[in-house]
């Protein structure tokens, strides 16, 4: 009995955050469409916040498990490409569910938020190991939501301004220049400046070496090479 009142409590507040004009739910309205009491849904989620936590994940779960069994290429880049693309769908088919992730009244990141950035850093640290990427994958990947979830928060609220999908697909080709070398480093050509290359070089053996698990260096020696080398792939160029 007690899966089957948690889980009605969730389809409602679901389908209520998804019915309502802003995303916005009461738990009383909740409880209404539910039939259950208020004792039933705090025992079951604690607040209103763990409840719409709990909507969240629930919503999302569909969109993780897309990406679960998409598998790895072998060309990472591509799959980060489409990472972002799909990242962008969800959003658009889920608008009030997304403003909902993202909104400031959620203090807690749900669990879904932090799985989909950790299968983004995967991504990355496959591109770095390939020596594709100009900056360590924990930098990446701050700075990939950052613009992904920008670009999606504006295309689901203010459709009006920003109506063009190709926006995103700007924003997406321009970070990942950024971010990313055109072809692995060992194919560049040999004019191509060994001051650029040195951060990509870092990064790559920074991936390698959380890859090989120290590779033979104590826990502690790792740790303090892959901090040696990440600073390195960060390091900003002198202008």
């Amino acid at each position: 009995m007690s899966t089957s009142t948690r889980t009605r409590i969730l389809e409602v507040a679901a389908a209520l955050v998804r019915e309502s004009p802003d995303g916005d739910i009461s738990t009383r309205a909740v409880c209404e469409a539910a039939k259950v009491g208020a004792p039933a849904l705090y025992r079951h989620f604690g607040d209103k916040e763990g409840l719409l936590s709990a909507v969240v994940d629930h919503g999302f779960e569909k969109y993780l498990a897309t990406k679960r069994e998409r598998g790895e290429t072998t060309d990472a880049v591509e799959d980060l490409r489409r990472g972002w693309d799909s990242h962008i769908a969800f959003a658009l088919d889920n608008r009030n569910l997304y403003r909902l992730m993202n909104s400031p009244a959620m203090r807690t990141p749900p669990a879904a938020a932090l799985e989909s950035h950790r299968i983004l850093t995967g991504d990355l640290e496959r591109a770095a190991a390939q020596g594709r990427m100009r900056v360590a994958p924990e930098l990446a990947a701050q700075m990939i939501m950052s613009a992904n979830v920008g670009v999606a928060l504006m295309l689901v609220s203010r459709p009006a301004t920003f109506d063009d999908i190709e926006v995103s697909h700007r924003v997406r080709d321009a970070l990942y220049a950024t971010v990313l070398t055109p072809k692995p480093v060992q194919e560049e050509s040999p004019s191509a400046s060994a001051d650029a290359e040195v951060p990509t070089v870092a990064a790559r053996l920074s991936a390698l070496l959380r890859k090989e698990h120290g590779a033979g260096l104590s826990t502690a020696e790792a740790a303090l090479m892959k901090e040696w080398l990440d600073r390195v792939a960060n390091a900003r160029p002198e202008t």
